[in-house]
């Protein structure tokens, strides 16, 4: 009976560590911390990219024409719409819940980062760009919208 017990017990803890060791995922729309937009996390081929798809002031105040990607190094990309912007690219899974490799876009800036995504539970989420080394860098917690 003890042996019996002692398997049943092992089996139950064994279960649970699979369970745990999941994967949790990044795909769905979030919103960042100052409630500015929200993005859609989606898979862009065997990666990982997200795009812009609402803004709290969608319309440029000055004008009030939607915003655009006015602060682009590009000139010829200055005129496409912050709606809709594939603003993050080329994220893959690391480990422990961390998508690495990634870039990310700063429209209200015009400058690119070294980006990475880490999932710290089912609802929320580190994002952090960086120049050169990941220990210097911004972080955000984005939350996901149900």
């Amino acid at each position: 009976m003890k042996k019996f017990l002692f398997l049943s017990l092992t089996f139950l803890l064994g279960i649970v560590g699979l369970a745990s060791a999941q994967t949790l995922s990044p795909l769905g729309i979030w919103q960042n911390e100052e409630k500015k937009a929200t993005f859609e996390i989606y898979k862009c081929g065997n990666k990982l990219c997200g795009k812009i798809v609402t803004l709290a002031v969608p319309n440029d105040p000055a004008t009030g024409k939607p915003k655009t990607d006015s602060q682009n190094p590009d000139p010829k990309l200055r005129t496409r719409p912050r709606l809709g912007l594939v603003f993050m690219q080329g994220f893959e899974y690391d480990d422990a819940n961390k998508w690495d490799d990634g870039k990310i876009y700063d429209p209200e800036s015009g400058k690119t980062y070294s980006c990475y995504m880490k999932m710290i539970n089912a609802n929320t989420m580190e994002v952090k760009g960086y120049i050169g080394f990941s220990m210097i860098g911004k972080s955000q917690t984005w939350t996901r919208v149900k």
